[in-house]
Order: C-alpha cells, then structure tokens, then sequence
C-alpha cells in the first residue's frame, strides 16, 4: 500500500472510531450532547403554604340566654342540645395564638380564651384579635396573671394575680372579662372561690373534656380527643401553647359539622 492510501485509511479509520465513541458518549447521557432532563413543576400550594379550612355554616337564630347558676362550678352547658363551648386557655406561643385566632377568623368558629397576661402573645396578637373580640365571636376569661397553683398561695397573693390579669385584659382589649375565672390547672378552694368572687369573678369555669395538649401530643391524638369529647353542651379544654393543634383545624371543622354542633361562647349561653 502506498504512503498515500496509507494516510487515507488510516483517517477513514480514525472519523469512523471517533464518530462511534461520540454516538457511544450521546447514548450514555452525556450532558454536554444531550439536553438536561427538566423537573416536574411543584403543585400549586395555598398562600403561605397554610391550608384554610372551609367556613362553618352560618349560626341560626340567637340562642336565649339563660341566667348563670348561683354558686358552684361550671363543667358544662346547661339543658340538652347541640351547642359545644371550645375554651383554650394559656397563651404560651405566639403563633398558636394567631392561628387560633385566624382559624376563628376564617371558619366562624367561636371561642373563648382563658388568657394568662404574662405571655407575649396577647399584645403581639392585639390587633388580630381586637376586632374578634369587640365582635363577640371570641370571649375573654380570666386564668390569672402568671398560672400558678393557687391553692398554694396566701389570699392576698391570689388576688393580686387575678386583679393583675383583670387590669390587663381591660387595658390591652377594652373588655372585662368578669364574671368567667379559670383556676390554673383547675385546682381551688374556697380561699380562692371567695377572693374570686370578691373581686367579681363568681363563676368558676372547669371543662367536661379535653384535647390533652397542655403539652406536646401528637395530631392524631388531639382528634382523637376532639372524638371523644366534641358533643352537645360540652366545655372543652383546649390550650394555645403548642403547634400540633394548629394542623388539624379542618378535622375539627370536619367534626363540628358532621355532628351539627354549634359553637359558643360563655357569653352567648349565660346571662351574666
């Protein structure tokens, strides 16, 4: 073979290997002959990434209020019906309050708050709540100013830590919360049954049943409560402290509605 044909096959040999190796490379995936493979696009999401339950349906008639009972201790509503209190007491958490307060907000649910002054939250949430509250659609309670066990303390100390909380709620919101007390932990006596009445607050407000979430407990069991204890003329306890409660508002919706509850608050059964 001469040194010309030499040379032309040896180049005929080379584009043909060369050209095998860059189909081998574009088979392969190689990024610089292929194009980049593009990502799904993300489901839409709700603004902030929260999702608004679906309002309640729109409360009936006003309900005919019935006058508090002398004395004792209020556990749940009075007579037979459909009507469900929802009282969440502390305030430990600033966004659980403002959830709280927006899931009022968007769903017509009504509640009442067991406020403790001490925590933050209330004046970083005033001007959410303010509107709520003037309306009525969220209540006021006392729970004291620091939510010590009372029972535990001198008259005076007792007094000072309601009086305390009572000033506060008509400074920060324009409203007194008289005549509803929640004792700390629900434990009382008659020292604190007498200094509280003394001071106004005569109706001692306990619960029938609890979401259980004073501390952190799973979504699941906070339904699983709400199960148990969303009936008709029940108080239920609930607190504003931990962010599990504020996941699961479309399954208490969901419960509300399947049962036909009507949500209120102290103030729309009681006379006070």
């Amino acid at each position: 073979m001469s040194d010309v044909n030499r040379r032309r096959f040896l180049g005929a040999l080379s584009a043909t290997v060369l050209g095998g190796m860059g189909m081998a490379r574009a088979v392969l995936g190689d990024p610089l002959q292929t194009p980049k493979a593009r990502a799904a696009p993300a489901a839409p999401r709700p603004p902030g990434g929260k999702v608004v339950p679906a309002p309640l349906p729109p409360q009936p008639a006003p309900i005919v209020r019935v006058p508090l009972p002398g004395g004792g201790v209020l556990t749940k509503l009075p007579g037979d019906g459909n009507l469900l209190a929802l009282t969440v007491d502390d305030g430990v958490n600033t966004d659980v309050v403002r959830l709280y307060t927006e899931f009022a907000r968007d769903t017509g649910v009504r509640l009442t708050y067991f406020v403790n002054g001490v925590y933050r939250s209330w004046t970083e949430n005033v001007a959410l709540l303010r509107p709520l509250v003037e309306s009525g659609q969220i209540q006021l309670g006392n729970h004291t100013w620091s939510h010590p066990n009372l029972t535990k303390m001198p008259a005076s100390r007792v007094a000072q830590e309601i009086s305390r909380n009572d000033d506060f709620l008509k400074r920060t919101f324009g409203v007194a919360a008289r005549p509803y007390f929640r004792p700390p932990y629900g434990r009382h006596n008659a020292t604190v049954d007498a200094v509280a009445a003394d001071l106004g607050y005569t109706a001692i407000t306990l619960w029938s049943g609890s979401l259980s979430d004073s501390t952190v407990i799973t979504e699941d069991y906070i339904v699983q409560m709400a199960g148990k204890y969303f009936t008709g003329q029940a108080i239920v306890l609930g607190h504003l402290n931990h962010p599990p409660v504020t996941h699961v508002y479309g399954q208490l919706c969901d419960l509300i509605r399947a049962r036909n509850l009507r949500t209120v608050t102290l103030n729309d059964v009681f006379l006070a």
